[in-house]
């Protein structure tokens, strides 16, 4: 199964058990703020994300990491790529999405004990590697909700440029793009 290492973190795919670890993360308004809805998610929830981010890795071979701290293996987030419509901004599969227009997003949430260290650049910047790299991306894109600065600037210093405001369901969010 597909890994990504840097110094400090283990991008890995996800498995089931990873819902307990990400649940405190999703169930913490601050950082679900600017994440989906900006609602908080249940256990429950929490465990039919995950198994909707497995869903995704086994329809496209590549989807959100679940992203490991090295010193202490805490799972400190998810990291990876998502695949939208871009008729729906809705997400989906690359292989559902290959006769509609699609983009991929590099998208980073981390829990917010982990907020402020660079793991956020770090991992995203691993993942923008790979996809450019490996998949062979000509473009990638961050979706970042209004008023998340924090999000912009780890966009900004991974090379992503603001390009145009869309609507993600209800909430008006900026997209930035990667054309290298």
């Amino acid at each position: 199964m597909l890994q990504l290492e840097t110094d400090r973190l283990l991008l890995r795919a996800p498995v089931p058990e990873d819902a307990d670890a990400l649940a405190p993360m999703y169930a913490d308004p601050e950082v679900m703020r600017y994440v989906g809805d900006g609602r908080t998610l249940t256990l429950a929830e929490t465990e039919r994300s995950v198994r909707r981010m497995i869903d995704r890795w086994d329809a496209d071979g590549f989807g959100l990491f679940t992203t490991v701290r090295k010193e202490d293996e805490a799972v400190i987030g998810r990291v990876g790529l998502l695949v939208w419509n871009t008729d729906t901004w809705e997400p989906t599969t690359r292989a559902e999405a290959a006769d509609g227009p699609s983009e991929v997003e590099v998208g980073y949430t981390l829990g917010r004990d982990y907020w402020g260290q660079g793991f956020a650049t770090e991992a995203a910047g691993a993942v923008r590697d790979y996809a450019l790299g490996e998949l062979g991306a000509g473009r990638l894109i961050a979706l970042i909700i209004h008023g998340n600065t924090a999000s912009e600037n780890v966009a900004r210093k991974l090379g992503l440029e603001y390009e145009r405001n869309i609507m993600l369901g209800r909430r008006q969010a900026q997209l930035f793009a990667l054309e290298p």
